[in-house]
C-alpha cells in the first residue's frame, strides 16, 4: 500500500513537473536573478557611498589646496608691490637722476644770464640743444622705463602664481601640504622678482643711448623756438617711442628687462658685487628652473598680446602726463620748446614717485585690456620647456 502511494506521488511530481516545468524554472530563475540583483544593487550603492565620500574628501582637499595657493599668490603679490616694484622704481630714480643729469647744464645757462661774457652764443646754443634732447631723453625714458617695469613685475607675479599652482597639482594625490613643496621656495621666488633690477643695473647701459638717438631724430627738425601746445607735446612723445621701438627691432627692448639667461645673470650680479671667486660658487642648483622663469619671462613679454597691452599703457600714460602738464585748460595756444623744457624736467620726477603715490602706474593698473590680460595669462600660461 505504501508502495503505490509513493507511486502515485512521484508520478504526480512528475505530472506536475511535466506540466509546469517552464514556470518553475522561470520562477526560479527570476528569484535567483532578484537575489543577485539585490546583492548587485547593495554593492553598487556601497560603492557610490564610497565615491561619494572620496569625492567629498577630494573637494575639501582641493578647496583647502586653492585657499593655500590663493593665499601664497597673494603674498607673491604683495612681496612685489610692497617691496620689488618701491625698490625697483627707487633704484631707477637713482640710475636716471645719475646718468641723465641737467643741473650742470642748467646752472651754466643760469649764471650766462647774470655774466653774458661767461659764454659766446655758440656755446649757449650747444647747451640749449643738449637741453633739448637730454631733457626728451630723460622724460620719455622714464615714462616708457615706468610703465615697462610695472608690466614685468606683474608678469614675474603671474609666471610664479602659475608655477605655484601647477607644481601643486601635480602632487594632490602625495600627502605633502603646500609648506613642504620646494621647487619654489620663497629665496627662488624672491631671486627672479630680483631681475626687475636688471633694467636699472644692466639694460640703462643700451636703453639711454637708442632713446637719445629716438630723441635726437625725431628732434632735429624742432626749434626752440617753436610752439608746443598739449597736441604737438603729445605727438612728439609718441614719435619718439615709435622711432625707439623701431631702431632695434620690435622686440629688442626685452633684453633691458629681462637677462638672456640664468647663468650669465647670475656671474654677471656676482661678479659685480663680490668679484669672480663669488661667481662659482653663487650659482645655484635649480639654475635651470631660474633660466626656465626667464625663458617664460622673455616668451610672455615678446608676445603679440603684450605688445598690445605695453601700446595701450603708453598711450594711456602719455595722454595722463600731457593732461598733468596743465596745456590744455592753462596755455591753449601753447609755450616756446624752450620754455616747455623745464616743465619736461619736472615731469620726469613725476613719473618716477615711489609707486603708492604715483598715478601713472595707477592709470596702467586701471586698464581693463591691462586686467584682461593677466586674467588670462595666470590662467592660460604657456609653459615654455
Amino acid at each position: 500500500m505504501d508502495i503505490c502511494v509513493s507511486k502515485l506521488m512521484m508520478f504526480s511530481i512528475r505530472g506536475f513537473w511535466r506540466r509546469h516545468r517552464r514556470k518553475v524554472i522561470l520562477s526560479v530563475g527570476l528569484l535567483g536573478s532578484g537575489y543577485t540583483l539585490y546583492k548587485l544593487y547593495g554593492a553598487q550603492k556601497q560603492r557610490l557611498l564610497d565615491l561619494e565620500k572620496e569625492l567629498e574628501v577630494e573637494r575639501e582637499t582641493n578647496e583647502l589646496i586653492k585657499a593655500q595657493l590663493q593665499a601664497h599668490f597673494e603674498s607673491i603679490q604683495r612681496i612685489a608691490d610692497s617691496t620689488t616694484l618701491p625698490y625697483a622704481i627707487h633704484y631707477l630714480q637713482s640710475r636716471i637722476s645719475q646718468d641723465l643729469d641737467l643741473s650742470n647744464s642748467m646752472q651754466r645757462l643760469i649764471q650766462a644770464k647774470s655774466q653774458p661774457s661767461l659764454l659766446t652764443k655758440a656755446e649757449k646754443v650747444e647747451l640749449w640743444e643738449r637741453l633739448k634732447i637730454l631733457g626728451f631723453v630723460k622724460l620719455v625714458l622714464s615714462l616708457w622705463a615706468i610703465t615697462l617695469l610695472s608690466l614685468y613685475i606683474r608678469v614675474q607675479v603671474n609666471i610664479l602664481g602659475r608655477h605655484l599652482y601647477i607644481d601643486t597639482a601635480r602632487k594632490q594625490g602625495s600627502s605633502l601640504v603646500l609648506e613642504e613643496a620646494d621647487q619654489f621656495d620663497k629665496h627662488g621666488e624672491q631671486e627672479f622678482l630680483a631681475t626687475a633690477d636688471y633694467l636699472s643695473s644692466y639694460g640703462m647701459t643700451q636703453l639711454i643711448p637708442s632713446m637719445e638717438m629716438a630723441v635726437t631724430e625725431v628732434l632735429k627738425g624742432k626749434h626752440l623756438s617753436d610752439t608746443f601746445n598739449a597736441p604737438v607735446l603729445r605727438e612728439t612723445i609718441m614719435q619718439i617711442l615709435d622711432r625707439f621701438v623701431s631702431i632695434d627691432g620690435p622686440h629688442h627692448w626685452v633684453t633691458y628687462l629681462v637677462p638672456e639667461n640664468a647663468v650669465a645673470y647670475k656671474r654677471l650680479t656676482a661678479t659685480s658685487s663680490s668679484g669672480l671667486e663669488a661667481a662659482t660658487t653663487s650659482l645655484h642648483p635649480d639654475i635651470d628652473k631660474l633660466d626656465q622663469l626667464m625663458a617664460e619671462a622673455r616668451f610672455v613679454l615678446s608676445s603679440e598680446d603684450f605688445g598690445g597691452v605695453v601700446d595701450i599703457s603708453l598711450r594711456s600714460v602719455v595722454d595722463a602726463l600731457v593732461d598733468e602738464m596743465g596745456f590744455g585748460s592753462l596755455l591753449p595756444s601753447g609755450l616756446a620748446l624752450a620754455k616747455v623744457l623745464p616743465e619736461v624736467s619736472k615731469m620726469s620726477l613725476l613719473l618716477l614717485e615711489e609707486a603708492v603715490r604715483n598715478k601713472f602706474i595707477q592709470v596702467v593698473r586701471n586698464l581693463p585690456a591691462v586686467q584682461l590680460f593677466y586674467t588670462h595669462l595666470y590662467a592660460n600660461m604657456p609653459i615654455v620647456a
